[in-house]
């Protein structure tokens, strides 16, 4: 069981939406007219076509395993002293005295350039269930970083 914020939870229905009612149709489409032109072992867009359909129900097929497997979190049931799934986490790197911030997420909404990790990285796992203060130490491919946590957030 994974669970996502609702913005996500809405992102991926839209998407999936999207793909069974515009794109699919489409590429259906273009798979009949490629079929209507003839042989199919010399017919470049019919494989075209094919290859898209593929892709296209691959990527259908993954996100209603997403959505089937998913459930929105309740941010209100959340503890606020405590670094938990959707936290804002903001903690200094005892090695660099860099500071750094992040929102912890599920894999599934994980972004570094919008400074989301996701809570089963190294780093999201070392801080899951830490306070103000803590220190937490997280295993990554150079060594072990320690990080102090200096302010948690539950927007």
């Amino acid at each position: 069981m994974e669970y996502l914020s609702k913005q996500r939870y809405d992102e991926i229905a839209a998407e999936l939406k999207h793909l069974i009612d515009d794109v699919y149709p489409k590429i259906t489409d273009a798979l009949a007219e490629a079929s209507a032109q003839g042989d199919r072992s010399d017919n470049a867009g019919y494989r075209e076509a094919r290859r898209l359909q593929a892709k296209t129900i691959s990527r259908i097929r993954f996100l209603q395993k997403i959505l089937e497997n998913s459930r929105i979190l309740d941010t209100a049931a959340l503890p606020k002293d405590r670094v938990c799934l959707l936290s804002t986490v903001e903690f200094t790197n005892l090695a660099t005295n860099a500071r750094m911030k992040f929102e912890i997420v599920s894999p599934h909404e994980m972004d570094l350039e919008a400074g989301k990790i996701s809570l089963k990285s190294p780093i999201g796992a070392a801080l899951m269930g830490k306070k103000v203060g803590e220190i937490a130490e997280a295993q990554v491919p150079s060594g072990t970083l320690r990080l102090r946590i200096e302010s948690i957030n539950l927007d």
